[in-house]
């Protein structure tokens, strides 16, 4: 076969190069639309909802703001006790509910906890990757045994739910998971070196898939994802935050946090944080040196205090 001529090769690129930026600047003015007139919030009482961690905290009001909205929420915990606290909730609230013990670290349990919701419930249609640990001293502090513990629940649970209920979103080209990763996913603190690690891999793992999934030859489009990213939220897990500007950075409350947490879902954000507004103070932050961006966190002396 004859090579094509460099003329007609340059051609090809330029005009692939134009149509490149058209469709940047399309993909622009669709973000700034909808940055002014937010998409409207789909209907979920069809949906069936698995969450992990649901047994407490934000896992739990997120379980009965959906629960509340008509879906069917499946309730995931290695806590029984808390689990069936979530789903007694559920049920005085006239809503849907079951609940699954399972220990998210273990991959075969959390592949048979699958055909298990499968056959009793039904397929998940939305995935809520939540459960997860907040160790909080000084890196050295940290034992070996500390440090596997949280990589297997915060980031190996995230991954082996994936794998467990994707398949199924994929044969019938519809889903939505979302994953709770973190403002330390997104910029470093003292004392949560391996949180931070673990928040900051939960993100890479969701902007690697979604992007996997857009390469994929089959249609993936009606497979969704959100990201999650809160600030410091009252859920017991923080036991010594260090706020110096309280009315600027306060502590969220976890029923303010599955509220907007509930709304990115049902608008199918790509990532959020919480509060929203540090989305954009975090762009600007990461916009100076590093030098810059350690005097501005002494300047702002926000983060957490070792819990022993």
């Amino acid at each position: 076969m004859a090579e094509e001529p460099q003329i007609i090769s340059a051609i090809r690129i330029l005009f692939e190069v134009i149509w490149t930026h058209l469709r940047l600047i399309f993909e622009i003015l669709k973000a700034l639309f909808r940055f002014v007139v937010p998409p409207t919030p789909k209907e979920v009482n069809e949906d069936i909802i698995l969450i992990t961690g649901a047994g407490h905290g934000m896992g739990r009001e997120v379980a009965l703001r959906f629960a509340k909205l008509g879906a069917t929420v499946v309730c995931i915990d290695i806590n029984a006790k808390g689990n069936e606290d979530t789903l007694k909730m559920i049920k005085q609230a006239k809503g849907k509910g079951f609940t699954y013990e399972c220990d998210v670290t273990d991959r075969e349990a959390v592949m048979q906890l699958a055909q298990k919701v499968e056959r009793e419930v039904g397929e998940v249609t939305i995935l809520i990757n939540n459960a997860g640990i907040m160790p909080c001293k000084p890196v050295l502090r940290h034992s070996e045994k500390e440090i596997r513990t949280l990589m297997d629940i915060n980031v190996n649970g995230n991954l082996w739910m994936i794998q467990a209920f994707l398949p199924a979103m994929l044969e019938r080209n519809s889903g939505h998971i979302v994953a709770m990763s973190s403002m330390a996913g997104k910029m470093g603190l003292r004392n949560l070196v391996p949180y931070c690690g673990s928040k900051y891999a939960v993100r890479g793992i969701m902007e690697a898939l979604a992007l996997e999934l857009h390469e994929d030859p089959r249609d993936t489009n009606g497979i969704k994802f959100t990201t999650v990213c809160p600030y410091i939220v009252n859920t017991g897990l923080c036991h010594n935050p260090r706020i110096r500007f309280a009315g600027l950075m306060k502590t969220v409350e976890p029923g303010e946090a599955a509220d907007q947490i509930v709304d990115a879902v049902r608008r199918e954000y790509h990532e959020i944080t919480i509060p929203s507004d540090l989305y954009y103070t975090n762009k600007i932050f990461n916009l100076f040196p590093p030098a810059g961006g350690r005097i501005l966190t002494d300047f702002i002396g926000t983060g957490l205090d070792p819990h022993d």
